[in-house]
């Protein structure tokens, strides 16, 4: 199979998602400014999932570049990533309409830790088609950035019953740190293949 049907699909999805999330965003009854105030944690939560889908989608797409065919273990690989990125706009409502309380925010991080564990699914799935010594491979090399975003997602999930502001930090600075692509990945995902 062509890899383009698989990234026409995911960015379909991607797309739909982030629609489902803006359109869960309820239009305040008032015209003023002050009017938002009780809105800034659904805004804020939204801001970060949509950063998150974002950095998902970016880098998606440089893994596609980076794959010669896509097979069947590659497609399940994709929509098990897929399906927990779908889950994103529940969390995000969830977390935001309830002023980042606790529970909806531990779930916030589980959800980002699934999508984590499944990229790193798609990616070995990717690799392992690929083979060991591919464009990909080079690419990807140890995946650092992925292990630390998974260790900081296991900290934050339980952090959010102690303080669900902390846990926030550690979601955020893991969208900090893909929010600037690797520029490993840049260099060979640009590089025409031989």
């Amino acid at each position: 199979m062509q890899r383009n049907r698989m990234e026409a699909f995911s960015d379909g999805v991607l797309a739909i998602i982030i629609t489902i999330m803006v359109l869960e965003m309820k239009i305040p009854h008032g015209a003023e400014f002050s009017d938002l105030k009780p809105l800034i944690p659904v805004i804020l939560s939204y801001v970060l999932s949509f950063v998150y889908l974002g950095i998902y989608w970016s880098n998606h797409h440089h893994l596609i570049h980076l794959i010669s065919r896509v097979d069947g273990a590659l497609l399940w690989a994709n929509l098990h990533l897929l399906f927990w990125l779908s889950l994103v706009p529940f969390v995000t409502g969830w977390m935001g309409e309830n002023d980042f309380a606790a529970a909806p925010v531990a779930l916030y991080g589980f959800i980002l830790l699934m999508a984590a564990v499944a990229w790193t699914i798609l990616l070995k799935a990717a690799l392992k088609r690929e083979g060991k010594q591919s464009r990909l491979a080079q690419a990807i090399g140890n995946n650092r950035k992925g292990n630390i975003s998974m260790i900081l997602y296991l900290l934050g999930v339980p952090a959010a019953f102690v303080s669900p502001w902390l846990a926030g930090v550690f979601f955020v600075i893991v969208a900090i740190m893909w929010i600037v692509p690797d520029r490993q990945i840049e260099r060979v995902a640009t590089q025409d293949p031989e």
